[in-house]
């Protein structure tokens, strides 16, 4: 990663970039999760490279992994108590704040399903409850829709929304239709570097007379990384 300077606001920022671009890289070490080697990221006004600060920011920040790990035996209810635990939720408290992120994303009515037996729509909406579970001030989901069916992702899209209206969230995407749905801004990253910053008017605006694309946003996406020459 170089040359990256990136606010995020409120609402949804989408991450987009062709595979190998740096978007792991760039979450992970948004989250802590990873080094810097030189510049600086503040983090809900913290330092997440500091270890104490990294700890405080444990419990403020949420995370969904694309590919997160469950036990299948776990009913949809422990998995999301689990979570719950993990980022340190008191005690009395975990029981209400486990109900309150299963009614959130739907699943009240499912919390004594086992995990494994989740269609996968209904898991990414427990994996979100499961990140969110201790009402974090920064959500990032990585890759969230893949996966899912044409009618799961406009339903998961409608809570990313819901969820996102009193928080910044990091989105990861390869899809243009939930990156146009969803994004305040977008990201491109290419070859480790941020090459296009802003709302989705800003990016169709980049599409160049004969770009590659079945819309005017994709075609803005391609003409941006097309730009770097690889």
């Amino acid at each position: 990663m170089r040359d990256v300077t990136a606010e995020l606001p409120m609402g949804v920022t989408a991450l987009v970039g062709r595979n190998g671009a740096g978007k792991s890289t760039f979450m992970r070490v948004v989250l802590g999760l990873m080094p810097l080697r030189s510049g600086h990221i503040e983090l809900l006004g913290r330092n997440p490279g500091d270890r104490r600060e990294r700890e405080w920011l444990h419990r403020q920040v949420g995370y969904l992994p694309q590919d997160f790990g469950f036990i299948p035996s776990f009913t949809v209810a422990e998995y999301v108590e689990y979570s719950a635990w993990l980022k340190e939720v008191p005690k009395p408290a975990r029981r209400q704040a486990v109900a309150d992120a299963l009614a959130h994303v739907g699943l009240a009515d499912e919390h004594s399903k086992k995990m494994g037996r989740l269609s996968g729509g209904m898991r990414r909406r427990a994996g979100i409850a499961a990140a969110s579970v201790h009402d974090p001030s920064f959500l990032v989901l990585d890759e969230p829709t893949t996966g899912l069916d044409p009618e799961q992702r406009v339903r998961f899209r409608e809570l990313v929304r819901s969820i996102a209206k009193d928080r910044s969230v990091l989105l990861s995407s390869h899809l243009v239709e939930d990156v146009r749905a969803l994004a305040e801004v977008i990201l491109v990253l290419d070859g480790g570097e941020l090459r296009f910053i802003g709302d989705v008017a800003a990016l169709e605006a980049r599409a160049l007379p004969g770009a590659a694309g079945d819309s005017n946003l994709e075609r803005g996406y391609i003409s941006v990384i097309s730009a770097t020459g690889k």
